[in-house]
C-alpha cells in the first residue's frame, strides 16, 4: 500500500537531479546581482500624480479685477480637464494662480495638451495688457526640487550680474548631467530701467504712447533677406536693435523745429533688474538659487554624486568671488535611510544565522536556511528590475523583512530531514520523503504569505502607489524562497545534516531539549483539550476586544519622522517691502543659529513672507528629536516683532501641503462675511489644547488705495477710462514694452517713473496726465484717494470663495486628533452653506486614513480562499485563521492601544504580514493533524501528535521571524519610526500569536476538524489497495 504522503511528486527530479536546483539557484544568484548594481534608488517610488500651476500676470490690477477677469475664465475651463481632483485659486493685485491637482496614474502629456488648448480658447476673453498664463508642473513625489544650488552674490556684483553668470555658465552644464529633467534659475535676470520724469514730458509735450512707440519702432530686428550671386548668398541686416543705455537714450521720439526730442531727454535709462520680488539666502548670506529636478524613477543618490562632480568642475571654471555650493540635497537623507536600512539588514542576517544555529544544533545545518536568503533576495532584485520598480524606503524595507520570513520554509524542510536522518533513513531517502510530505504545506504557507499581499495591489489611492512595490517585493521574495524550499533545501539539508550516531555534542543538546519542551508542551495540549470550550470562549472574549482597542489607539497617516530639518513658512505684514521682511528673516536667522542643533538654514522671501529650511546636525549628534524642538523653536521666533514663523515637520509621505493640519471652507459668502467664523474657528482649535498654533489665509488687513474717478470731469475733459489706465499703468507697473538682445539672450524694457516719484500713494495725484488735446492736467484733477482694508489675497477651492485653516500639532498629539477636532469645531461653528473639505496631507488622513483596515479583510478572505482549495475544504482554513490570526491581531492591537505605536499605514501593513506569518505556523500543525487521522489516529490524538511534532519547527520558524525583525523596534536614525512601527507589530504580535495559536489551535481543532480517515479501493493497475486522502464528510 502506497502512503498519500510518499506518492511520487514533481520535487522528485531536484532530488535525483540536484544539479538542476543548483544550476536554476546559481542562475538566479547572477542575475539578480547584475539587477541590484542597476536599479534606480530613490525616496519612494515614483507616484504618477502631479499638479499644475497657472499663473498669469495683470500689470497694475486689482485683486477684484484680476479674479473677476482672469482667474474665473481660467478656473472654468481648468475644471473640466480629465482627471482633475480639485482646483484652487489664489488672486492677488496683479497676480492669478490656478492650481489643478490631478488624480493619482493620470497621464500629465494628455492633460496639459487638454489644458493648452482649452486655455488658447479663452485667450480673447483675458483683458487687454495680460500676459500669457504661465504652466508649471510638479509631481506630487517631488512637489519641491530635490536639490538647491546656490551661488552667493559677492559685494562687488550685483543680482542681475550673477544670475547671467547662472543662465549663460552654470545652467547648461548642471542641464547636462545625466538623468536631470530640469535645471531652473531663480535669479532676477536684468532689465533695461527707462526711468521717466512726468513734469519733463509734460514740458516736451511727450506722452505715454509716445514713449511705447519710440521704444517699438526703434528697437527691431533688421532683417532684409538675403542677396545672391552665381557663388554665394549673404545675409543681409541693419543694426536697428537697440542694445546699451546710450543706443535706448539716443532714441528720437520726435522732431520739432528744428529740435530733437530723444527718450533721454525724459528719461533715465540704465541696465537694472526686474523688480526685486523675491531673494534667496543661506544663512545671513544673499545668494541665488537653482533648483535641479532629476528625471522620474532615477536615482537621487547617483544624480547628487555627479552634481557634486559637476560642481567641482564648474567652481574650476568660475571667477574666484563665486563659487557654486549646494545648500539643500535630499538625497542626503536618503542616503543616510538607506545606510540604516542596509545596517539593520546586516543585523537581521546575522540574528537570524544565529537563532537558526542555535536551534539547529549546527552550523552546517543552519547553512541551507541561511542559503535561501541571498537567493531570495537576489532573485527578487531580478523581478524588481523586470517590473521597472526601484530601491526604495519602503522596497529596502520589504527586503529586510523578508529576511525573516524566506527562511521559514527552508527550517522546516532542514528539521524535518534531520528529523528523517535521526530515525535511520539514508540522505535519499530522508531528502525524498522531506520533499514528499512537506510539499503540500510549504505550498499552502507559500501561497498564503504571498497572497495575503495581492489586496494592496488592486488600491488606487496614495496607500497603493506606495505600497504596490513593497508588496510585490515580499511576496515575491516569499515565492521564490518557497521554491528553493521545494527544489534545492531537500538534498542540500540531506548533504549537510548529520545522521543518526554522528551529531555533535551540542546537536544531542539541543535535540533533547526540545524533546524535553516537546513531552511539556504535550501536557500542555492535554490542560487545551480538556478546558477547549472555556478556552475557545476566552479567545472569543480577547477577539472582541480588537475593536475597542482599534477605536482608542492613536491613529495617523504615517508616523512622524526626524529627518533633521523644519520647514519654516513666514508671515511678514502685508504692507512690508522686501527690505522689512529681510530684516525681520535676519532677526529669525540670528536666534536659530545660536541654537547647538542648528547646521545651516535656507531662506526664499518676498515682501510679503517667505519660506525656509532649517536643516539641523544627524540624530545621533543631539538630544531631541525635530519634533520635540518644534515648540520651543515656536516660542523662540514668536518674539520676533516684524514677522510671524510657523515652523513645521517635513511630511513622511510624498504629500502636498505644509502644515499638519490643513482644511478649506467654501462658501458664496464674500470675504468680510467668511470673516468672523474663520477667527471663531481659530479660537476654538487654539484653545483646544492640541495645537502649536492655528491660523487662517483670510487675512483682511491688507491696505489698500483706490483712486476713484469723477467720471464727469473726465468727460468734460474728453478722456476715458481706458486712457487714464493705459497712461497710469505705464507709469506705476512693472509691465514690458519690447526686448532688446545683449550676447544672445534677450530681455524686457521696462519703462515706469522714477522710484522717488511712486513712494506714496499721495505723490502720484500730482502726476501729469496728457489730455487729447495735447493739454497735461494732473491726475488729482479727476481722481480722489480712498484708503480701504482688503483681503491679502482673494482665495477659491472648487470656484467657490474660500478660506484655509491650518495648523502645527504640539508634539505627543496626532493629526489625526487634530484634524478631528478641527471637524468638531466646523460642525458646531460654521453655517449651512460652508462645506468644509480637505486640502495637502490632511486630504490623505481623509481619504487613505483606514484604507488598509479594509485590504486586511479582503486578505483574510483570499488566505481562507487559497486554503480552502489547498485542503479542499472549508472547515480546515476556518480552523487555521481562527486558532492563529484572531489572537495574534489582539496583541499587535495591545501595542497600539499602549502607545508603543500608532494604527498608521506602516502598522496596518504590519497587520497584514502577520496574518500570514501567523497562519503559517497553524497550516503547518492542520496538514499533519489531518495525515495522522489518515494514518490512523483519532481526532484527538492526531492533533496533539501534530502539535508535539511540528512544534520545533514552529518555534524555530517564530524565532527567526521574532529576531530578524527584532533590529526594527530597537532601530534609530533617519526614517526609524516607519520601521519601529512596523518591527512592534511583527515582533510581539507574532511572539504572542504563537504562543495563543499552540494552546488554541488544538483545542479549536478538535472541535471543527472534518474526521479524515482513510478508505481502501483496488488498484486497477497494480491490483493492490490504494488509499485516498479525502475526507469524510
Amino acid at each position: 500500500m502506497t502512503s498519500p504522503k510518499n506518492r511520487p511528486r514533481w520535487t522528485d527530479i531536484f532530488i535525483e537531479r540536484p544539479v538542476v536546483a543548483a544550476v536554476f539557484c546559481l542562475a538566479l544568484l547572477l542575475v539578480g546581482i547584475r539587477s541590484a548594481i542597476h536599479l534606480p534608488v530613490i525616496s519612494f517610488p515614483v507616484i504618477e500624480s502631479s499638479s499644475i500651476a497657472i499663473s498669469t500676470v495683470y500689470p497694475g490690477a486689482s485683486a477684484e479685477t484680476v479674479q473677476g477677469f482672469v482667474t474665473e475664465p481660467i478656473e472654468r475651463v481648468a475644471s473640466s480637464v480629465p482627471g482633475l481632483d480639485y482646483v484652487e485659486s489664489i488672486t492677488t493685485a496683479g497676480v492669478s494662480s490656478v492650481t489643478l491637482w490631478l488624480q493619482l496614474n493620470q497621464d500629465t502629456t494628455k492633460v496639459l495638451a487638454e489644458l493648452s488648448t482649452r486655455l488658447s480658447q479663452i485667450r480673447f476673453e483675458l483683458p487687454e495688457g495680460t500676459e500669457d498664463p504661465a504652466i508649471e508642473i510638479s509631481r506630487a513625489d517631488t512637489p519641491y526640487a530635490s536639490f538647491y544650488l546656490g551661488v552667493k552674490i559677492p559685494p562687488t556684483r550685483t543680482y542681475s550680474e550673477v544670475t547671467d553668470i547662472i543662465q549663460r555658465t552654470i545652467l547648461p552644464r548642471l542641464s547636462a548631467v545625466p538623468n536631470v529633467q530640469r535645471v531652473v534659475n531663480y535669479g532676477l535676470p536684468q532689465a533695461m530701467r527707462i526711468w521717466l520724469d512726468p513734469w519733463r514730458m509734460a514740458a516736451l509735450n511727450v506722452d505715454t504712447d509716445d514713449i511705447q512707440l519710440t521704444l517699438r519702432r526703434n528697437n527691431v530686428i533688421g532683417t532684409f533677406g538675403q542677396a545672391e550671386s552665381g557663388s554665394q548668398r549673404i545675409n543681409l541686416q541693419t543694426n536697428s536693435e537697440a542694445r546699451s543705455p546710450e543706443d535706448f537714450a539716443n532714441m528720437l521720439i520726435r522732431q520739432e523745429n528744428g529740435t530733437e526730442i530723444r527718450l533721454g531727454d525724459v528719461a533715465s535709462v540704465e541696465v537694472g533688474t526686474m523688480e526685486v520680488s523675491r531673494m534667496a539666502r543661506s544663512n545671513q548670506d544673499q545668494v541665488v538659487f537653482i533648483p535641479v529636478y532629476p528625471e522620474p524613477g532615477t536615482s537621487e543618490i547617483a544624480v547628487g554624486n555627479l552634481l557634486y562632480e559637476s560642481v567641482d568642475e564648474i567652481n574650476s571654471t568660475l571667477p574666484p568671488d563665486l563659487q557654486l555650493t549646494i545648500p539643500f540635497d535630499n538625497s542626503r537623507y536618503m542616503r543616510d535611510a538607506v545606510s540604516e536600512i542596509f545596517l539593520t539588514l546586516g543585523e537581521t542576517v546575522l540574528l537570524v544565522g544565529l537563532v537558526v544555529v542555535a536551534l539547529m544544533g549546527s552550523v552546517r545545518s543552519a547553512f541551507v536556511p541561511l542559503l535561501t536568503i541571498p537567493i531570495s533576495i537576489l532573485g527578487t532584485a531580478a523581478a524588481m528590475s523586470a517590473m521597472g520598480f526601484s530601491l526604495n524606503l519602503l522596497t529596502i524595507l520589504a527586503i529586510v523583512l523578508s529576511v525573516g520570513l524566506v527562511v521559514d520554509d527552508a527550517i522546516v524542510v532542514v528539521e524535518n530531514v534531520a528529523r528523517n536522518l535521526r530515525e535511520g533513513m539514508s540522505r535519499r531517502d530522508a531528502a525524498l520523503a522531506s520533499s514528499r510530505r512537506l510539499l503540500s504545506p510549504i505550498i499552502a504557507m507559500t501561497i498564503t504569505l504571498g497572497v495575503v499581499y495581492a489586496p494592496i495591489g488592486f488600491l488606487a489611492g496614495l496607500s497603493g502607489v506606495l505600497f504596490r512595490e513593497f508588496a510585490f517585493t515580499l511576496a515575491v521574495a516569499v515565492l521564490i524562497s518557497g521554491f528553493v524550499a521545494m527544489t534545492l533545501s531537500p538534498i542540500m539539508s540531506a548533504w549537510v545534516c548529520p545522521d543518526r550516531g554522528h551529531e555533535t555534542r551540542i546537536t544531542r543538546w539541543v535535540n533533547r531539549w526540545f524533546e524535553t519542551i516537546s513531552t511539556r508542551y504535550g501536557r500542555l495540549i492535554d490542560f487545551s483539550l480538556r478546558w477547549r470550550l472555556q478556552l475557545i470562549a476566552a479567545g472569543g472574549f480577547f477577539t472582541l476586544l480588537i475593536v475597542p482597542l482599534y477605536l482608542f489607539s492613536l491613529q495617523e497617516l504615517a508616523p512622524v519622522e526626524d529627518q533633521s530639518a523644519i520647514n519654516l513658512v513666514v508671515d511678514a505684514a502685508p504692507e512690508s517691502t522686501i527690505e522689512e521682511t529681510l530684516q525681520g528673516f535676519t532677526e529669525a536667522v540670528d536666534i536659530l543659529l545660536k541654537r547647538p542643533e542648528t547646521s545651516y538654514i535656507w531662506q526664499t522671501l518676498g515682501p510679503s513672507g517667505g519660506y525656509g529650511g532649517h536643516e539641523f546636525v544627524p540624530p545621533d549628534e543631539r538630544t531631541l528629536s525635530t519634533h520635540s524642538l518644534l515648540p520651543t523653536i515656536r516660542s523662540d521666533l514668536a518674539a520676533l516683532p516684524s514677522v510671524r514663523a510657523f515652523p513645521a515637520t517635513t511630511p513622511a509621505l510624498p504629500t502636498a501641503g505644509q502644515f499638519d493640519v490643513e482644511v478649506v471652507i467654501t462658501s458664496s459668502d464674500s470675504t468680510l462675511e467668511m470673516r468672523p467664523y474663520a477667527l471663531d474657528m481659530i479660537e476654538q482649535a487654539q484653545a483646544s489644547g492640541l495645537f502649536l498654533y492655528v491660523d487662517t489665509s483670510l487675512r483682511l488687513d491688507l491696505l489698500s488705495v483706490e483712486y476713484r474717478l469723477d467720471k464727469d470731469r473726465l468727460a468734460d475733459l474728453g478722456m476715458s477710462l481706458n486712457d487714464v489706465t493705459s497712461q497710469m499703468s505705464l507709469f506705476v507697473s512693472e509691465g514690458y514694452v519690447t526686448r532688446y538682445d545683449e550676447r544672445g539672450r534677450a530681455y524686457r524694457v521696462i519703462p515706469m517713473l522714477k522710484r522717488n516719484l511712486k513712494r506714496s500713494p499721495e505723490t502720484l495725484l500730482d502726476t501729469p496726465i496728457t489730455l487729447p488735446s495735447g493739454d497735461q492736467v494732473p491726475f488729482g484733477a479727476f481722481a480722489t484717494l480712498e484708503r480701504n482694508t482688503t483681503a491679502r489675497a482673494l482665495t477659491r477651492f472648487q470656484q467657490k470663495g474660500s478660506f484655509k485653516l491650518f495648523g502645527g500639532v504640539i508634539p505627543g498629539y496626532t493629526k489625526e486628533q487634530a484634524l478631528s477636532e478641527i471637524e468638531r469645531i466646523a460642525q458646531d461653528t460654521l453655517p449651512p452653506g460652508y462645506v468644509l473639505d480637505y486640502t495637502g496631507e490632511s486630504r490623505e488622513i481623509r481619504r487613505e486614513g483606514n484604507t488598509m483596515v479594509g485590504v486586511l479583510g479582503a486578505s483574510l478572505i483570499m488566505v481562507f480562499l487559497v486554503l480552502a482549495l489547498q485542503f479542499d475544504s472549508f472547515r480546515d482554513p476556518l480552523i487555521i485563521l481562527l486558532g492563529s490570526a484572531p489572537l495574534a491581531l489582539f496583541a499587535a492591537m495591545v501595542i497600539t492601544f499602549t502607545g508603543f505605536t500608532t494604527i498608521n499605514i506602516y502598522s496596518q501593513v504590519g497587520l497584514i504580514t502577520l496574518v500570514g506569518l501567523i497562519s503559517k505556523n497553524a497550516i503547518l500543525i492542520v496538514d499533519f493533524a489531518n495525515q495522522a487521522q489518515m494514518d490512523g489516529l483519532s481526532k484527538v490524538a492526531a492533533i496533539k501528535a501534530a502539535s508535539m511534532n511540528r512544534l520545533r519547527p514552529v518555534l524555530m520558524t517564530t524565532g527567526a521571524t521574532v529576531f530578524g525583525h527584532f533590529p526594527l523596534v530597537l532601530v534609530t536614525g533617519a526614517g526609524a519610526e516607519a520601521r519601529n512601527s512596523i518591527g512592534f507589530i511583527l515582533v510581539i504580535g507574532m511572539f504572542i500569536g504563537t504562543l495563543f495559536t499552540l494552546v488554541l489551535l488544538p483545542a479549536i481543532y478538535s472541535l471543527l476538524a472534518s474526521d479524515h480517515h482513510v478508505t481502501s479501493q483496488t488498484d486497477p493497475t497494480h491490483g493492490s489497495i490504494a488509499t485516498s486522502d479525502r475526507p469524510t464528510r
